[in-house]
């Protein structure tokens, strides 16, 4: 992939701001999910030609509710004309007050589900080249608003009310307005009105499967030649993919390798032959627990054990690709690690061992680093790879090396928290829960408090589990476990000896982050 999008949708605290994405997405174009306190920095550096901004729970006159950048009025396209704006629920109504106009509660405009909504005399005009092109006159929408814009901003016109009054759609210039939202299938006509917004931006269609990935293939060909290439392989979405996209056509020239430095989830290993199958490539695991034991077994800092298992990472890396005659090392890095680690200009938020990683002489290519996570899930399963890979929660590089807290990640701790996670991924799967999560965090945390078992006295550490639900990982909301699942869960994890009691933290992001290191 050449770029990154020319979408940028705001995500203002909407539960269907990944359907936004993925609705753009299927009608063939790009786009990246913003929070609103990183959009300004990301216009500054990359161009676009479209903003969405989501719906939300908030009211837009409230102090605390979500504030889309300023930059959103007044950005510029490359070519100088202003940039697309459309505003869906609380989107439209942040452009209304923010320009002048008036929103609040109306009890008798409150809409929740079906509605049916009628065009203006303004929006029949639009009916052949605009907004509500190839659109019926009236049509059935999906609602939900507690607040409407009562008075529309200088400038704006009215293309559509509902039933109950409701100023429903709204338009000046280059800006839109909706207050139902196009992105649910229960407004048929939705993925047309989004079609034609994005044909007024003049966004290009930029996304297929099978256009990435022969960009993909062309790319690291290209770069490559008649040479050997490895990478690291985890099992997961990214590296699976990669390996599925490039095994065909680079074969025995390619060579995914696997590390076991004792920091994998039970059963992982055996789930990494697998998707190492599924993906067609030859696959390698190398047994490296006693280099990587040497090094982590005196250290608890977070970053030193970034810092430290990149070295043991490269150095290992680097005699594989010797032993296998490979001169280029594929990275599965995406567009948020290198933001994350500061490699496009930005803050470093945290390092991730895959991105400014030197192995000897040794070429670095990134084939996904311009796509995100929800990307390439969707690539995964256009490709035809199982819902395990597809499906797969997010796990840090340097594994369970990061889930021992305030204590130095031995192999009796690796253990420890590798029972744990176990035994609460079973828990949870079997009570419906576990693929619901965004991501689920087992941590063991070094201190020892005192407990009671078989009337003995026991003094062990803890385990913490943390759950979260997020569209884009930048802000999470933690998930509040039953007291029938929580129960269960510490029964089960307190039988182990090492294991005095259970912890649940259910702390959103902000403040805290997703991983405890």
């Amino acid at each position: 992939m050449a770029r990154l999008p020319h979408v940028a949708i705001i995500e203002l605290g909407s539960q269907y701001t990944l359907l936004i994405e993925r609705t753009v997405r299927e009608l063939g174009v790009r786009s990246v999910i913003l929070d609103p306190s990183r959009a300004a920095e990301w216009f500054k550096k990359n161009p676009v030609k479209a903003v969405i901004l989501s719906g939300g729970a908030a009211s837009v006159y409230e102090d605390g509710a979500p504030q889309p950048p300023e930059e959103v009025l007044s950005l510029q396209r490359e070519d100088g004309r202003p940039v697309a704006v459309l505003g869906i629920c609380y989107g439209m109504q942040w452009l209304a007050h923010r320009l002048g106009g008036e929103v609040k509660a109306i009890l008798g405009q409150r809409e929740y589900g079906g509605a049916l909504i009628h065009l203006t005399v303004r929006g029949l005009t639009e009916m052949a080249t605009g907004f509500f092109s190839h659109t019926p006159q009236h049509q059935s929408v999906w609602m939900s608003h507690g607040d409407s814009v009562v008075s529309l901003p200088d400038g704006f016109s009215a293309l559509a009310h509902s039933d109950a009054g409701t100023i429903v759609a709204m338009e000046k210039n280059h800006v839109w307005g909706v207050q139902f939202h196009p992105e649910v299938t229960h407004t048929p006509q939705g993925k047309r009105i989004l079609a034609n917004f994005l044909r007024l931006a003049e966004c290009e269609n930029d996304w297929t499967p099978a256009s990435v990935v022969a960009s993909i293939r062309d790319d690291v060909c290209a770069q490559l030649g008649d040479e050997r290439a490895i990478f690291g392989f985890s099992g997961g979405v990214d590296s699976t993919t990669v390996a599925a996209i490039l095994a065909p056509v680079l074969k025995e020239r390619l060579l995914a390798v696997t590390i076991d430095g004792g920091n994998l989830r039970e059963g992982e290993l055996e789930e990494i032959h697998t998707h190492a199958k599924s993906a067609g490539v030859n696959l390698r695991v190398i047994d490296a627990r006693e280099d990587f034991n040497a090094l982590m077994r005196n250290v608890t800092d977070a970053e030193e054990k970034r810092h430290r298992f990149k070295l043991v990472y490269s150095g290992i890396l680097l005699r594989a690709a010797e032993d296998f005659g490979a001169t280029t090392v594929l990275q599965g890095t995406l567009a948020p690690d290198r933001i994350e680690s500061g490699a496009t200009g930005g803050a470093v938020i945290k390092s991730h061992h895959n991105v400014g990683l030197t192995i000897g002489t040794l070429r670095q290519l990134h084939p996904i680093d311009n796509l995100f996570k929800y990307e390439v899930r969707a690539l995964a399963q256009a490709i035809g790879l199982p819902k395990s890979v597809w499906n797969r929660q997010p796990f840090p590089g340097p594994g369970l090396f990061l889930r021992v807290v305030g204590a130095p990640a031995t192999l009796e701790k690796l253990d420890v928290v590798r029972f744990a996670d176990a035994r609460v991924r079973e828990i949870l799967t079997r009570h419906g829960i576990y693929d619901t999560l965004s991501q689920l965090v087992v941590a063991y945390i070094g201190v020892n408090t005192v407990g009671v078992k078989g009337d003995a006295r026991a003094y062990g550490g803890a385990i913490v589990v943390r759950a979260v639900e997020t569209v884009d990982f930048m802000t999470a909301r933690g998930v509040h476990f039953s007291d029938e699942v929580e129960d269960k869960i510490s029964s089960v994890l307190t039988k182990h000896p090492d294991i005095v009691r259970v912890w649940y933290d259910s702390t959103d992001k902000p403040p805290a982050t997703t991983e405890m290191e």
